[in-house]
């Protein structure tokens, strides 16, 4: 009927029965049977007491604040009254936010479960459950039948995205790690895009190592990858490469790999056992996995060995792209690669490939001959706090021509593509643009080295690089930031030599690094000065 559907329709609108009764609730009631000063809530002050307090130190209180709908129980003195009195009020209080709880229906939220007695009846019980390198608080959640997780009619998803597991036949794709200690957890699943790198301890026994199935090779490789999630197209993992390392630590690459080497014991060793593994995942743009590979790293293992670390490691590449190398994160690492690149036109930020295949700043590479000509596309990568000088000897002859030389010997400096910018920090992404610092170039002549004849050019003698880097972020772990970069090229004017008469002229490139941080100012400039005494007894009961 109409008027028992608008009923329950009405009862449905109507805000759910407190939970908490505000009314009760003091939180400034720190005193056991004593009236607490000012505190307007303590149920043990009188009306005389009220009389004599100033303010109310805690004048609304209300319960939870994310609530769409409460009670608040607002609490004054009236000191126009003689005496003054408090005043009590209970009201309606609405939360203006569109993110708010309408109802606390969850129960079990409202109180802490009693844990749980060991007794000699459930001890065996508790024992397997929490007795483990790790163990889970809720075991019964950690259901990998994703068909009963998820209908056939739900709303399923046909690609990976960011951080979502990814998925196998059985289950999902393992990179053990360490969760509460160092022991080695297998439920530890490997998340989409997500590059990882884990260590951790895993527990061995020489005379069982063929039945640990964390030491074999078919424990990471033996379930195929589903190319996207809830789908049937399966990617199987295929083993890249292999590495033996012996006890004393030396490691042999393989030539082959087709040839699974499974744990086993030989001469009270456990050998073939797995020290780590090396997962590379090639993707499409889509979010769909075409590729799977793992690399191992196997070894042995000795009698009076209880436990060996294990690394673990995967890597996400996308399909028709060459993998960036890094070089911090975020700040840059002494000693690795400048990372820069250019802005093609059309571009809104800088591109992902620079001036040569491993996106580096370079510099002249000096040769044992130390000609110029021969050392026309010999670079050497600028790394980062790494001040470096390189050179070259060019001959001069009265046959060449200027134009063409003054060209040469800018590619011999610049290189063939000289980048436009260069990454602020040593993960700077390419389509971030606020991360790269533009390359100021500035050209410089000099005086005239030859005045034999009346015809003369402008060639480059040297190209210098000045790198400006501060400290970035915390005191305690500060990140090496670039803030600006200035090439100078060196021209002198030459002047056309006599017929059989030769010149030898000097070649440079240099790389500067400058550390423009401000000194960091002591932090006591700061504090106050107190001029007090305190009383002998202020930090009793502590020392």
């Amino acid at each position: 009927p109409a008027d028992i559907r608008d009923a329950a329709q009405a009862r449905d609108r109507s805000a759910p029965a407190p939970v908490t009764d505000v009314a009760r609730l003091c939180v400034c009631d720190l005193l056991v049977a004593q009236c607490d000063v000012n505190c307007c809530c303590d149920p043990d002050c009188s009306a005389e007491d009220f009389s004599l307090f100033t303010t109310c130190s805690v004048p609304v209180v209300t319960g939870d604040s994310r609530l769409c709908s409460q009670k608040a129980a607002v609490y004054s003195l009236d000191v126009e009254a003689n005496p003054p009195e408090r005043i009590f009020k209970l009201i309606d209080q609405v939360n203006p936010s569109i993110f708010c709880i309408h109802a606390t229906n969850y129960k079990q939220a409202l109180y802490l479960k009693t844990p749980e007695i060991p007794t000699p009846e459930n001890f065996d019980q508790l024992l397997d459950k929490f007795g483990g390198a790790t163990f889970s608080a809720e075991p019964d959640s950690w259901n990998l039948d994703t068909d009963a997780q998820n209908p056939p009619d739900a709303n399923e998803t046909s690609r990976y995205e960011y951080g979502v597991p990814v998925q196998t036949e059985d289950a999902f794709l393992r990179l053990p790690s360490p969760v509460v200690s160092s022991w080695c957890s297998d439920a530890n699943p490997a998340a989409f895009l997500v590059n990882q790198a884990t260590k951790c301890i895993r527990s061995v026994s020489v005379e069982k190592c063929d039945s640990i199935q964390a030491l074999s090779m078919l424990f990471y490789i033996n379930s195929s990858i589903l190319a996207v999630p809830k789908s049937s197209q399966m990617v199987n993992i295929t083993v890249k490469s292999i590495v033996v390392q012996s006890l004393n630590g030396m490691r042999t690459l393989l030539s082959s790999s087709d040839v699974l080497r499974l744990p086993m014991v030989l001469d009270e060793l456990c050998i073939n056992a797995v020290l780590g593994v090396n997962y590379h995942i090639t993707h499409t743009d889509t979010g769909e996995i075409i590729e799977a590979a793992a690399a191992f790293v196997l070894g042995a293992i000795s009698k009076e060995t209880l436990s060996i670390e294990q690394s673990f490691k995967i890597s996400f590449t996308q399909e028709n792209t060459q993998p960036v190398p890094l070089s911090g994160n975020p700040g840059y690492v002494v000693g690795l690669p400048v990372r820069a690149g250019f802005q093609p036109q059309g571009y809104p930020f800088p591109a992902a490939f620079l001036s040569n295949k491993h996106s580096q700043l370079t510099i002249l590479h000096s040769t044992s001959t130390q000609d110029c000509l021969a050392a026309q596309g010999a670079r050497a990568p600028v790394l980062f706090g790494y001040n470096m000088i390189s050179g070259c000897k060019l001959r001069i002859t009265a046959a060449m021509k200027c134009q063409p030389l003054a060209q040469t010997l800018l590619d011999v400096l610049k290189g063939q593509s000289f980048p436009e910018y260069v990454a602020s920090f040593g993960n700077s992404q390419a389509q971030d643009v606020l991360d790269w610092v533009p390359i100021t170039q500035l050209h410089i002549s000099e005086q005239m080295i030859s005045h034999t004849l009346q015809s003369s050019c402008q060639i480059p003698v040297s190209l210098g690089i000045e790198v400006k880097w501060t400290k970035y972020g915390s005191l305690v772990n500060p990140q090496a930031r670039i803030v600006n970069v200035t090439a100078t090229i060196t021209t002198t004017t030459l002047k056309q030599l006599p017929s059989g008469r030769e010149r030898i002229i000097p070649i440079t490139s240099s790389v500067v690094f400058t550390d423009i941080s401000s000194p960091a100012e002591p932090s006591y400039k700061a504090w106050p000065t107190i001029d007090i005494k305190l009383p002998f007894d202020f930090f009793y009961p502590f020392v």
